[in-house]
């Protein structure tokens, strides 16, 4: 499969609508790839708290619309990073949407871990609460979203649903980029499964954002890591070699706890 992973910068200066617009291009023009994956809540900012009512949207809003065309137009399947949903009850969710080549909308994840320790986005959206795979011809993604890639129990299920690529889209900060390197291989490893992880660039209302989006495979080998500043990070990987490795090095079938839960349950 070949991948394209933009790591796209939020510039204050540029208004979502102008984004939205100049992401669609990017999208566009990555005919050829299989797979392209979008960093979390690029239309606003991850950390730009005070605009998430604002530039809310409903699920099939101008964000949902505008990728499903650039989603067609390029050929690809898409998984358009996140966006601020609105829902029909005033709730907001940080929510990821997956489209089809043909444009249609394969899933909808909502972010289950909320960051901000009683502040910001955890208190701003409410939480997510299924997982979500989305079976492509090639592979089977699970869809998780930045803070998320702290809780190892939500890679365990996804991994139980059947996901062999786990996709994390994400804003994650600069000064805990050796956490975002460290944590994206061991949750390949850990999963033998390959972690493709997309972070955004550029610096939301304070926060500097890591950017180095990586693509680990299912040994915990860094296949391709991506810099600082805005660009699209093209690699490609075979898919196979997670059934491979798994039956080379069968750990998962050696779990024991996650079997015990489910008898107790």
């Amino acid at each position: 499969m070949l991948a394209s992973l933009i790591q796209i910068a939020v510039n204050p200066d540029e208004t979502v609508n102008s984004r939205r617009a100049r992401v669609a291009s990017l999208v566009a023009a990555q005919r050829g790839a299989d797979l392209v994956v979008l960093p979390e809540l690029w239309p606003v900012g991850a950390f730009a708290y005070t605009a998430f009512a604002d530039e809310a949207e409903p699920l099939q809003g101008p964000t949902h619309d505008i990728m499903a065309k650039a989603a067609a137009e390029a050929g690809v399947w898409l998984h358009a990073g996140s966006f601020v949903e609105r829902a029909g009850d005033g709730t907001l969710y940080n929510t990821s949407l997956v489209f089809s080549p043909e444009g249609e909308r394969a899933a909808a994840y909502r972010k289950i871990h909320r960051f901000g320790f009683d502040k910001g986005e955890a208190v701003l959206m409410g939480a997510g609460e299924e997982l979500v795979t989305v079976a492509l011809p090639e592979t089977t993604l699970g869809l998780a979203t930045c803070y998320d890639l702290r809780f190892p129990e939500q890679f365990r299920g996804l991994v139980d649903a059947g996901a062999e690529t786990l996709v994390v889209a994400a804003g994650w900060p600069e000064r805990r980029r050796s956490h975002w390197t460290l944590l994206a291989q061991a949750r390949a490893v850990e999963n033998q499964a390959y972690v493709l992880a997309v972070g955004s660039a550029g610096t939301h209302e304070g926060v500097e954002q890591a950017g180095h989006s990586i693509v680990v495979d299912p040994w915990g080998e860094v296949l391709a890591e991506a810099g600082a500043a805005e660009e699209v990070l093209t690699v490609e990987f075979d898919p196979t070699r997670v059934a491979t490795t798994r039956e080379q090095f069968p750990a998962l079938k050696d779990r024991r706890l996650g079997l015990a839960r489910r008898r107790l349950a």
